[in-house]
């Protein structure tokens, strides 16, 4: 298997890119578009679980937008082979003074639905 092929890390860089757009301007149907429709994706955040699709399409109808002000911090883009990859970044906002970490498990889920986050976490911690 070949790590962190350049043309992979460019795919899933620019999906994370737009995914992180789509989180900030709170576009819930792009949101939604991210994350695999199926009953195994997992999604724990900060104060709340989802286990499937439908589950997370739900929470996000009702979830707090993101601050504007968030800022992400040392993102991390892993490739294996083809089809699958980890992002994993750190963020920061203006509304709190807690560090947020993030991470993703993407797969290259065919040439009709493309790359979808199928496992994801947020959480935030004291920063020392």
């Amino acid at each position: 298997m070949e790590l962190n092929r350049p043309e992979v890390v460019a795919e899933v860089s620019a999906a994370f890119d737009a995914y992180e757009r789509a989180l900030v301007d709170h576009d819930v149907a792009a949101m939604n578009a991210f994350f695999w429709h199926a009953p195994q994706t997992v999604r724990y955040g900060i104060a709340e679980i989802q286990h499937g699709g439908e589950a997370i399409s739900a929470w996000r109808e009702t979830c707090v937008p993101v601050p504007a002000s968030r800022k992400l911090h040392r993102t991390v883009v892993t490739t294996f082979g083809t089809d699958f990859a980890t992002v994993s970044t750190e963020f920061t906002s203006d509304e709190t003074p807690l560090r947020g970490r993030q991470m993703q498990t993407w797969a290259r889920l065919g040439p009709t639905q493309g790359w979808k986050v199928v496992a994801a976490h947020v959480s935030l911690i004291a920063m020392p």
